[in-house]
């Protein structure tokens, strides 16, 4: 018999249980649960900071293809262009120092300041004296981000001016100043510098080597490179060739074809000084005679060996090179002697022969000759004063007169250009 009287199971009979917990006991078990549950971290479906993460790599991953892709399609353009220009001219050696500051916002914009009379219209011929621009009215232009020139012209498109800069311990540097205030060197620690008369083309000696490179806009591009003896330098361009004297301290030139090989092995021997171009490509210079303290005026083929075909011995010349032709090809403004005196004489290239002569011009010439025109042309004497040149005036037998530059300061050197 059953100790249950109203149970209707199988169950046997057990121990006795009691089922009464305390609160505390009860507070307990909870606590222990949950510490467990927490303890056991279970994984997220959603996990933000990783997707964000992968997401910033998957994107990085994507950059760095782009960039690497970029780079390599820049490459072989540069490559190309490159190659084109004369893969053959050049070879290994130190890098070019071109250098550059396109951002003027640091930089103060030029000013200017105007004495005297208004320009006038028709003025072409202008000054530029260290860090001034000047032209033959007196309208001064200040450029305080340019040290002291040795040449200048202006940008192939206007807006501004070429600066080539005067020698220094670090070498010559090249200069792009526009007319918006945007002053930068492109070109650092180079030997001589010479520009095409176009403005679109520069060569420089650097080192060991000649190079010649592309004006666009405020970059130098396309640079193609030769080998050139340790004294030579280049002195201008004749066409697409640079004509390049072997040794200032004699006489020889050649003329190099950028991309059509090196140097030519084949020299001229007799050239001293080439003044300009005549409109059919020939050349104007000076040449060496069997008398070794004589020279003569000869026209020169623009060829590699620079063969005179004509040449004029009566003018006594001077050997500093300097001289210019005019436009059409008619006149040669060039240093020399007339009497016991130096003078700069006019000489006229369509009597050039043996009985050639010149008429006393003005003062001695310093630095660049400008031909306004045909018949007028400008230079600066040894003080720094402008001469202008009228041909009709000096045939006449009335040689220029110096006059002072307006707002230069007396004994102060300008540069003439010519553009502004």
């Amino acid at each position: 018999m059953s100790q249950f009287p109203g149970r209707r199971d199988n169950l046997t009979d057990g121990p006795q249980r009691s089922y009464q917990v305390r609160p505390d006991e009860l507070e307990g078990a909870v606590r222990e649960t949950l510490s467990h549950q927490v303890a056991a971290a279970r994984p997220l479906s959603v996990d933000p900071a990783g997707q964000a993460i992968r997401r910033a790599n998957r994107i990085r991953r994507r950059r760095s293809a782009a960039g690497l892709a970029l780079a390599a399609v820049t490459t072989v353009l540069l490559s190309a262009g490159m190659a084109q220009l004369g893969a053959e001219t050049r070879r290994d050696g130190s890098p070019i120092v071109v250098i550059g500051d396109p951002d003027p916002t640091n930089r103060p914009l030029p000013t200017a300041s105007v004495p005297g009379s208004a320009p006038s219209p028709r003025t072409s011929t202008s000054l530029l004296y260290s860090e001034t621009l000047v032209n033959a009215d007196g309208r001064r232009l200040v450029l305080p981000d340019v040290g002291p020139a040795e040449h200048v012209q202006p940008l192939p498109s206007g807006g501004g001016w070429l600066v080539v800069g005067a020698p220094s311990t670090a070498g010559r540097s090249l200069w792009v100043v526009q007319d918006d205030g945007l002053v930068q060197v492109v070109l650092a620690g180079a030997g001589a510098i010479v520009l095409a008369p176009d403005s679109l083309q520069v060569a420089w000696r650097d080192g060991d080597d000649l190079l010649v490179a592309g004006v666009v806009g405020t970059q130098l591009i396309g640079a193609v490179r030769t080998p050139v003896p340790a004294a030579a330098e280049p002195v201008r361009f004749v066409a697409d060739s640079v004509l390049v004297r072997l040794d200032p301290a004699s006489a020889g030139h050649t003329l190099w074809r950028p991309g059509a090989g090196p140097l030519p092995d084949a020299l001229d021997r007799k050239s001293l000084n080439v003044y300009g171009q005549l409109p059919d490509g020939r050349l104007v210079g000076q040449v060496t005679t069997t008398d070794p303290g004589r020279t003569c005026l000869a026209i020169l083929t623009p060829t590699r060996h620079l063969d005179p075909l004509r040449t004029g011995c009566g003018p006594d010349l001077s050997r500093d090179g300097i001289g210019g032709v005019s436009p059409d090809g008619r006149w040669l403004l060039v240093n020399g002697g007339s009497g016991t005196a130096d003078r700069s004489l006019l000489v006229d290239l369509q009597r050039l022969g043996p009985g050639a002569t010149a008429v006393a011009a003005g003062p001695p010439m310093t630095g660049a000759v400008v031909w306004s025109d045909e018949t007028e042309a400008s230079y600066l004497d040894g003080t720094g004063e402008l001469v202008r040149v009228d041909v009709g005036q000096v045939r006449a037998g009335k040689p220029a007169s110096p006059a002072a530059v307006p707002g230069v300061p007396a004994g102060e050197r300008p540069i003439l250009v010519q553009g502004f």
